[in-house]
């Protein structure tokens, strides 16, 4: 099972499409957002892709009118974090600006995997048999980038966007 991982797309039209248009060909079974989408429009972007599953970051404001639009638009608004399954694998999801639950997540040896944003920085490392990724963010970051994750064979591949 291919999931797509995004985070910190910050209102970024651009490189938002940009990115959904590198992983389509993959054809991933969910994608996950690990925050700071920002802007309620920004959701319309990934209507009808699939079960699309997303956390608050610490630039959402308006809480209400981006539940109302998910819940509109059928996708999966979760609040600060989200306890989610797939293949049987459990997987935490969050924007990680909350470093102690980011900690207390990583270290409980309750998920195989941890994914988080806010950092801007794209991260695979494991603690205690734990997988943390970090997919990189798609606004004000060297490199843009997203992740697919295979829960099944643990296998995680980065995706650069082209330069511009």
């Amino acid at each position: 099972m291919l999931l797509a991982l995004l985070s910190d797309t910050h209102d970024n039209v651009r490189s938002t499409k940009a990115a959904l248009e590198l992983l389509a060909p993959h054809q991933p079974a969910a994608y996950l957002h690990a925050g700071d989408l920002v802007a309620p429009d920004m959701l319309a972007h990934f209507a009808g892709l699939g079960p699309f599953h997303f956390v608050f970051g610490n630039n959402e404001y308006d809480h209400a009118a981006i539940r109302s639009l998910a819940l509109s638009l059928d996708l999966h608004c979760h609040g600060d974090a989200a306890d989610l399954t797939f293949a049987g694998k459990r997987v935490a999801l969050l924007h990680g600006h909350d470093g102690a639950l980011l900690n207390k997540l990583a270290r409980s040896g309750d998920y195989a995997y941890v994914i988080h944003g806010h950092t801007h920085v794209r991260q695979d490392l494991r603690i205690n048999g734990t997988r943390i990724i970090n997919p990189g963010a798609l606004h004000r970051a060297k490199i843009k980038s997203v992740a697919l994750l295979n829960v099944a064979t643990d296998e995680l591949r980065f995706l650069e966007l082209p330069a511009r």
